[in-house]
């Protein structure tokens, strides 16, 4: 199934792109999700935690995504 990936902030430098879609299988998690996405793109190793977004909702570690789901990589921000 297709899945559109969105990237923000320093994930974007990191990955050198604002937005992919990935090919998974059917029925993965969240948490198997960002394996998968660390397996393609090594450099989010780098990163120590980011939120994961699913059509603009924040998604716990066991959601299920389906075809079509919009993916957000939000990495934490700090500011002054």
């Amino acid at each position: 199934m297709k899945i559109q990936v969105l990237f923000f902030g320093i994930t974007t430098d990191l990955v050198k792109t604002s937005q992919v879609e990935i090919l998974v299988d059917e029925k993965i998690s969240i948490g198997n999700f960002k394996i998968t996405l660390k397996e393609k793109y090594p450099e989010l190793k780098n990163i120590n935690s980011y939120a994961i977004a699913v059509n603009e909702t924040y998604a716990e570690e066991g959601l299920l995504l389906k075809d079509g789901d919009v993916v957000a990589i939000i990495p934490p921000v700090s500011g002054g």
